[in-house]
């Protein structure tokens, strides 16, 4: 069963002024204030990685994840996929070649399994 799911989709801006940080940032916490947010920062236009958009970038992850949802990378530039390897955040996002791949990856089909009460999960030997 595919169930659809909203997701968002923002354009991450080539250049940010102080002033165009926190209006973004602010756009950004709107689109996660609800339950299981789904979020793709597209990085087509961004060419630079700095501090700030990694903090933006780890903040927006971590709102999401505080309501069960998640946030997504698409098109990231060696140069910006390097500057996150080197700060260790790469391995906390899942990066995508496009957008509408990015978008794809959050419709995926629902995994019901049958719950079996008296099953033991645990890895007991017969011995």
């Amino acid at each position: 069963m595919l169930r659809e799911r909203v997701v968002l989709v923002r354009h991450i801006p080539e250049t940010f002024t102080r002033r165009g940080v926190i209006g973004f940032f602010k756009e950004l916490r709107g689109c996660l204030d609800v339950d299981r947010p789904c979020l793709v920062l597209d990085c087509s236009q961004l060419g630079q990685m700095n501090r700030q958009i990694v903090f933006i970038l780890l903040s927006c992850l971590e709102e999401a994840m505080k309501r069960n949802g998640d946030v997504r990378l698409a098109a990231v530039s060696p140069q910006a996929k390097a500057a996150l390897k080197a700060t260790g955040a790469d391995i906390l996002f899942k990066f995508f070649e496009t957008t509408e791949d990015a978008v794809a990856s959050f419709q995926r089909p629902a995994i019901n399994l049958p719950f079996r009460a008296n099953e033991s999960f645990s890895n007991e030997s017969a011995a």
